[in-house]
C-alpha cells in the first residue's frame, strides 16, 4: 500500500518516488485542464473522474501501474499541507466589505445552520442505517461541510453576482471550521458510546472556545504580519514569504499548539490581510502576490481532487448501495431545510438584506461536498460500523460533484443568474466595437511594403465593417429596450466612479496618498460602484461612520483617564486623524477635478445624452466646490502644515521623474543596469522617507496663542514664559465634541487654530448659540461657578486647542488681576446672552 503523507503505513515512499508521483499527478492535471476547457466541463469534476479512472487502471492494467490502486491519502496531508493554502487564498481574495455586509446569513448557515444540518442528517441516517445515533450525528457533521470549489470557479467564469459568490464561498470557509470542531466533539461522544445533555452542554462550550479562539489567533497574526508588511517596501520575495508564513504559521499555532480552530485562524488572517492589510503590500508586489496564491491554490486543488478520485473504493461503494440513497436524501433534505428555512428569517433581521429565492436555490444546489469531509473520515479512530463511513462519505461527495456540479450551470441559466448586469453587457459590446475599429485602423499596416495580399486585407476590412454594424445595432437595441434616463445616468456615474478609483490608485502607488486615506476613500467608492452595478442606484453610506464613532469614543475615554503617557498617545492619534482628513479632502478635490476634465470623453465613448452629462457634471462640480471650501478652511487655519504638504508633494514629483527617466535610459541601453538599479534604489529610499505626511507643522507656539487672547495681551514676555508651561496642547478632529452639555468641567480651553460651534440642547432639540475662532476661549463658566457645562462645544473644522486645568486657572486669576477682570467680564456677558 502506497501512502502519501503517512510514515506509519506499510510502504513509505522514497523521496524520488514521492517527487515522481506528484510531478505525474500535476502533469495529468494539466492535461485534464486542457480537455475540461476544450469541452467546457467543470475542472474539479473532471479531476475526480480521472482519479477514479487511474485507480481502475492500476487494478486492471500493467503491474507497473499497480501502485495507483494502492495510493492512500493521510488526513494530515490535506489538513496541514493543502487546507491552509486553499483557505488562505479564498479568504485573502474575498471582498471583506461584502463579507461584512452579508455576515448575518453567512454565519447563520455556518454555525447554527451546520448544527441543525448535523441533527437532521443524523436522525434520518440513524433511522435508515445500522449506525447508532452518536455515529449518525458524526456522519451528519462530516457531510454538512460544504466545499464549493467547482461552483465558485463556475461563478467566476459566468460573471455571477458578487453577493451570491460571497454567500456561497463565505459559508464554505466558516462551516469548514465548524464541521471540523463539531466532528472532534462527536468523536468523543462516539467513543463513550452514548449521548447525554451534560456532554451536549460541554460540547457547546468547547465549540465556542475553539471557534472564537481560532478567530482571535488569526486576527492577531494577520495584524502583526500586516504591520511588518507596511515597513517592507518593494521586496516580492520577502512579502510573499511573510504571507506564506502567515497562512501556515497561524494554522499550526492555533491547531497544534493552542488547540483551537486552525481553519478559523487562517480564515481570520486571510480576511484581515486581504482587507485592511492589502494596502500594506507594495503596489509593485500585488500582482506577484495574486499570481503566487492563485497558483498555490491551483496545485492544492488539483492534487486534492485527483487524490479524492484515487481514494474511491468502488466495491465498498457498491456494498453500501442500500444505505447510500438514504444518506444522499438526508443530506439534500437537511440542506433544503437549512437554506429555505433559515434564510427568510435572517432577511427579516434589522439591517440585513433579504436573500431572494433564486439565490437560495443556487445556494441549496451548489452546496457541494469535497476534501474536508474525506479528510475528517480518514482521521477517524476505530469504532463499531466505522467501515461504513468511508464509502458512504465518498458516495455522497461523488453525488454532489457529478449530479450537482454538472447541473449547476444549467440551473443558473434557468434562473437568469448567468446574465451580466446591464453596465457589464454594455461594456462588453463597447469593447467588441472598439476592437473592430482598432482592427480597421491597423489593416493598412499589413499592406505597407507590398508583401500582404490585397484581397485578404479587403476581406478583413469588409468583415470588420459588418461586425461593427451588427454591434452598433445591438448597442442601439440595448439602449432602446433597457435604458432610460435613470439607467443612462447610473451608467455615467459608474464610469465616473471607476475613473475616480483609478485616479486614487495612481496617487497611492506614487506615494502621494497615505494608506489610511486611500483605504477610506476607496471603501465608500467601491460600495457605490457595487450598488450601481448590481442594484442600479446609489448606496446611502456614511464614510466609515462606525469607525469615526469608535475613534471619538476612544478620544473621550483618554481625556477622562487623563494619564500622562496616554494623553500623549491620544494627541498623536488626533493629529494623525487631522492629517488624514486633509489628505482625503485633497484627494477628493483632485479626483473630482480629474473626472470633470474626463467627463466629456466618457460621455462621448458611452453615447450619453447631453442632459444626463450636465446632471452628472453639476453634481461633481458641487462635490468639487465642497472639497475646495474645506481645503481653503484648512489652509487658513494651518498654513504651515499645508505648505509643508505641498513641499513634500513637489519633492516626490521630482524624484518620481528621476526614477522614470532612469528606467527609460536603462531600457534603451544608455545606462548600465547595475548603475541604473543603484540609482533607482537610492531614489526609492528618498521617496519612502517622503511618504509619511508632515505632522509637526500642526503644532502652534503657545506664546503665539497667548498674544491672540484678549486678557493675555497686556502681559510681558516674562509672564508668558511662566504661563506657557501650564498649557496642555490638544488637537481635535472635525465634528468632535470638545465639551458636552451636562458634564462636569475641570478645564478652560483656548483656541489656537480652528472653528468651534457652541450648541445647547433644549427638550431634545439642539440650537447654535455662537461660533468661536482662534484667540477665543470657552469653558470658564463651569470653573467660575462650579457647575456642570451649560453647552456643548463642537469642532467645526480640525482644531488645535490649549487646555488650562482648574487649579492652574485659579492660580492665574490670583496672580494677575487683569486676567481675573477680563474673564469675569466675558463670563457676565455670555451669561446675559444665554
Amino acid at each position: 500500500m502506497t501512502n502519501l503523507g503517512d510514515t506509519s503505513m506499510n510502504h513509505v515512499l522514497s523521496t524520488p518516488e514521492l517527487v515522481a508521483i506528484f510531478a505525474g499527478l500535476l502533469l495529468i492535471a494539466a492535461a485534464t485542464k486542457g480537455v475540461a476547457d476544450r469541452f467546457r466541463l467543470p475542472f474539479t469534476v473532471a479531476l475526480v473522474l480521472v482519479g477514479i479512472g487511474l485507480k481502475e487502471l492500476g487494478e486492471i492494467g500493467p503491474s507497473a501501474l499497480s501502485f495507483l490502486a494502492d495510493i492512500r491519502v493521510a488526513p494530515e496531508l490535506i489538513l496541514y499541507v493543502f487546507l491552509p493554502t486553499l483557505v488562505f487564498e479564498s479568504a485573502y481574495n474575498m471582498d471583506s466589505r461584502l463579507l461584512r455586509r452579508n455576515l448575518a446569513p453567512v454565519l447563520t448557515l455556518a454555525i447554527p445552520g451546520l448544527i441543525v444540518s448535523t441533527g437532521l442528517i443524523g436522525v434520518l441516517v440513524w433511522a435508515a442505517t445500522p449506525l447508532d445515533l452518536p455515529a449518525a450525528l458524526l456522519l451528519g457533521a462530516i457531510l454538512s461541510a460544504t466545499d464549493p470549489v467547482a461552483v465558485i470557479s463556475l461563478f467566476k467564469q459566468m460573471g455571477a453576482p458578487k453577493r451570491l459568490t460571497i454567500l456561497v464561498e463565505g459559508e464554505s470557509l466558516f462551516n469548514d471550521a465548524t464541521a471540523l470542531v463539531a466532528a472532534k466533539i462527536l468523536v468523543g461522544v462516539v467513543a463513550v458510546g452514548y449521548f447525554s445533555w451534560d456532554a451536549a452542554a460541554s460540547g457547546v462550550g468547547e465549540f465556542f472556545r475553539v471557534f472564537l479562539g481560532g478567530i482571535a489567533v488569526g486576527w492577531l497574526a494577520g495584524f502583526a504580519v500586516g504591520w511588518v508588511l507596511g515597513r517592507v517596501r518593494t521586496s516580492p520575495q520577502l512579502e510573499i514569504s511573510l504571507t506564506t508564513v502567515l497562512a501556515y504559521g497561524s494554522f499550526l499555532l492555533a491547531e497544534h499548539w493552542l488547540h483551537v480552530s486552525g481553519v478559523m485562524a487562517v480564515v481570520a488572517a486571510g480576511v484581515v490581510l486581504g482587507g485592511w492589510g492589502r494596502a500594506k503590500i507594495s503596489p509593485s508586489v500585488v500582482g506577484y502576490m495574486d499570481h503566487f496564491w492563485e497558483h498555490m491554490a491551483f496545485v492544492a486543488n488539483v492534487l486534492i481532487f485527483l487524490l479524492v478520485g484515487l481514494s474511491v473504493d468502488v466495491p465498498a461503494l457498491w456494498a453500501t448501495l442500500p444505505y447510500l440513497p438514504w444518506v444522499i436524501l438526508a443530506m439534500l433534505l437537511s440542506r433544503a431545510a437549512l437554506v429555505y428555512g433559515l434564510m427568510p428569517l435572517v432577511g427579516r433581521l434589522p439591517g440585513s438584506q433579504p436573500v431572494g429565492m433564486p439565490y437560495q436555490t443556487v445556494m441549496f444546489w451548489g452546496g457541494l461536498r469535497g476534501a474536508i469531509a474525506l479528510a475528517i473520515v480518514l482521521s477517524l479512530p476505530a469504532f463499531p460500523n466505522a467501515e461504513l463511513f468511508m464509502p458512504l462519505t465518498t458516495g455522497a461527495v461523488l453525488f454532489t460533484l457529478l449530479a450537482q456540479g454538472l447541473t449547476i450551470e444549467k440551473l443558473m441559466h434557468r434562473l437568469g443568474l448567468d446574465r451580466p448586469p446591464l453596465a457589464d453587457r454594455l461594456a462588453l459590446l463597447e469593447r467588441d466595437l472598439a476592437a473592430q475599429e482598432l482592427t480597421l485602423e491597423r489593416t493598412p499596416d499589413l499592406l505597407r511594403g507590398g508583401q500582404f495580399a490585397q484581397h485578404i486585407a479587403a476581406r478583413l476590412e469588409r468583415k470588420c465593417r459588418q461586425n461593427s454594424a451588427h454591434i452598433r445595432h445591438a448597442l442601439a437595441d440595448l439602449r432602446q429596450k433597457e435604458m432610460g434616463r435613470h439607467e443612462e445616468s447610473m451608467l455615467l456615474y459608474l464610469r465616473a466612479f471607476s475613473e475616480e478609483q483609478a485616479y486614487y490608485q495612481r496617487l497611492y502607488n506614487n506615494g502621494h496618498l497615505s494608506e489610511g486615506a486611500y483605504r477610506e476613500l476607496l471603501a465608500v467608492l467601491l460600495l457605490q460602484i457595487d450598488a450601481i452595478r448590481y442594484q442600479g442606484r446609489f448606496e446611502h453610506v456614511r464614510s466609515n461612520h462606525f469607525n469615526r464613532l469608535l475613534e471619538h469614543g476612544l478620544f473621550r475615554l483618554i481625556d477622562r483617564l487623563d494619564w500622562g503617557w496616554l494623553a500623549g498617545f491620544g494627541e498623536r492619534l488626533r493629529t494623525r486623524r487631522i492629517v488624514r482628513n486633509y489628505e482625503e479632502v485633497l484627494a477628493h478635490y483632485q479626483g473630482n477635478g480629474w473626472v470633470l476634465a474626463s467627463l466629456d470623453r466618457m460621455a462621448t465613448d458611452e453615447g450619453i445624452p447631453a442632459e444626463v452629462v450636465e446632471e452628472v457634471r453639476g453634481r461633481y462640480r458641487h462635490w468639487n466646490e465642497l472639497a475646495r471650501t474645506q481645503l481653503d478652511g484648512v489652509s487658513a487655519q494651518f498654513p504651515e502644515f499645508v505648505s509643508a504638504m505641498q513641499e513634500r508633494l513637489s519633492q516626490r514629483i521630482a524624484l518620481l521623474a528621476v526614477q522614470e527617466a532612469t528606467e527609460a535610459q536603462v531600457g534603451r541601453g544608455l545606462l548600465p543596469p547595475g548603475i541604473g538599479e543603484a540609482q533607482m534604489a537610492d531614489v526609492s529610499r528618498r521617496l519612502e522617507d517622503l511618504r509619511t505626511p508632515e505632522r509637526a507643522r500642526l503644532r502652534v507656539n503657545p506664546a503665539e496663542l497667548l498674544g491672540k487672547v484678549p486678557f493675555f495681551r497686556q502681559l510681558s514676555s516674562a509672564d508668558f514664559s511662566e504661563i506657557t508651561p501650564l498649557l496642555k496642547r490638544r488637537s481635535v478632529t472635525e465634528h468632535e465634541a470638545i465639551v458636552s452639555q451636562g458634564e462636569a468641567g475641570d478645564a478652560l480651553y483656548l483656541i489656537a487654530r480652528g472653528v468651534v460651534r457652541v450648541l445647547r440642547s433644549d427638550d431634545g432639540e439642539e440650537h447654535a448659540l455662537g461660533t468661536l475662532l482662534a484667540g477665543d476661549f470657552f469653558g470658564e463658566q463651569a470653573l467660575l461657578h462650579d457647575e456642570p457645562r451649560n453647552a456643548t462645544c463642537r469642532a467645526v473644522t480640525p482644531c488645535v486647542l490649549y487646555q488650562l486645568q482648574r487649579d492652574d486657572f485659579a492660580e492665574l486669576r490670583r496672580r494677575w488681576p487683569a486676567i481675573e477682570a477680563a474673564v469675569t467680564s466675558t463670563d457676565q456677558a455670555r451669561r446675559a446672552e444665554a
